[in-house]
């Protein structure tokens, strides 16, 4: 079964944009493996738009290789790729062009999946672009997953078109096994946090075969690359990796894994976070927001308060649960942690035997409730065990 667990890889359009050749795919592939990234889990290398040439081949109507950016042909990129015991990702789109303008897959899909197969590719990104208005995406994402079915090699399909047309209560019949819900990600901390907040009501459709993808990560870029933006900080760093292991999103790395040090090597690889992301059960997390009992006019209202401060739970294998505390603000804040909201009334005489994942603090076991101070923009991230 492809994609039993989020896929895990890096993706070229974060750092390179259309600054991609073959030296530069050779060069992110040995640092995956020199810099345990593959160890890790990260097997997919993700080529992604502006790889071919601005027009398809006039005799056989395929897209062919841009001759410059890679003058021996992609099946000699995906064999280095391959040599290094990693796995090939290529990239087109729904549409007539994809969005930097090259050839996209339009009323093409069966023999650009067979092209794609040629290469050797082990993965498709599948973008949204200049898509004609009269077809609607669960029509176009069919296509292209019966064109892969047909091409003769099993190639994971990454479905990309941003959230659009209810993306989320059909793209699983299509045969996707990821798909984006989101915009695009810039490397700030506030882009972060408003995707991270417009998944609330969609952390259930993901599951083992086809998983809510909510972009690349922009960890480790610091402001620089395509998407560079105003940059953010090593605590803002922490807290995207963090969520995007809760919500068991694909982990496609965006940053230039070439440059990383060892405090960005060491969150991407944190094992712990890797294991929540990567559980053999896929389940959702879910949010447990506090709220304000408020008397008004002798009506009692209750009031979302804590906009800015979350509380994510979600429950593992092995009878493990990991709880996350993450502070969104611009300031330092105490953090509440109710049982209550996930399910454990102190009545139940259980309570959490808590370890940070970060740290590896031990709290013992935690009854009732539970108060962290969290600086801005930072998160606490434990793996607990029900106990009395």
């Amino acid at each position: 079964m492809l994609a039993k667990k989020p896929p895990m890889g890096f993706n070229t359009w974060n750092t390179f944009a259309e600054n991609i050749n073959e030296d530069v795919i050779k060069e992110i592939a040995d640092a995956m493996v020199e810099k345990g990234l593959l160890d890790a889990g990260y097997e997919y290398l993700v080529i992604d738009d502006c790889w071919s040439e601005k027009q398809r081949d006039p005799e056989t109507g395929k897209i062919i290789p841009d001759h410059i950016k890679f003058p021996n042909g992609m099946k000699a990129v995906s064999d280095y790729v391959h040599s290094k015991g990693l796995k090939f990702g290529m990239y087109s789109c729904a549409g007539t062009r994809t969005c930097a303008d090259y050839p996209g897959s339009f009323d093409h899909e069966f023999l650009d999946a067979e092209t794609f197969a040629e290469y050797g590719a082990d993965f498709l990104k599948y973008d949204y672009c200049y898509r004609p208005a009269h077809h609607h995406g669960d029509l176009l994402y069919r296509k292209m997953g019966m064109a892969l079915k047909a091409c003769g090699r099993e190639i994971l399909f990454s479905a990309c078109n941003w959230g659009c047309d209810d993306v989320h209560k059909w793209i699983r019949s299509t045969g996707a096994h990821m798909y984006r819900s989101t915009g695009d990600i810039v490397d700030n901390f506030k882009s972060m946090k408003d995707i991270c907040f417009s998944q609330f009501e969609n952390l259930a459709f993901s599951a083992p075969g086809c998983w809510n993808d909510i972009d690349m990560l922009t960890v480790g870029m610091f402001g620089k690359g395509n998407v560079g933006s105003t940059g953010s900080t090593a605590v803002d760093y922490k807290t995207e990796f963090a969520i995007w292991c809760m919500y068991s999103a694909p982990l496609m790395l965006g940053g230039d894994i070439r440059t990383f040090d060892d405090e960005m090597m060491k969150l991407v690889t944190n094992k712990d976070l890797i294991r929540i992301n990567q559980d053999e059960e896929g389940r959702p997390a879910f949010v447990t927001d506090s709220h304000i009992v408020c008397n008004i006019q002798g009506e009692t209202v209750y009031t979302a308060s804590r906009d800015d401060k979350k509380v994510f739970v979600k429950l593992l294998s092995d009878n493990e649960i990991a709880v996350l505390f993450a502070n969104f603000s611009d300031d330092d804040r105490k953090v509440d942690f109710f049982f209550e909201d996930a399910g454990i009334p102190v009545a139940s005489g259980y309570g959490l035997d808590m370890r940070e994942v970060f740290t590896g603090e031990k709290l013992g076991v935690q009854k009732d409730m539970l108060t962290r101070r969290i600086p801005a923009h930072g998160c606490e991230c434990y793996i607990c065990t029900l106990s009395k």
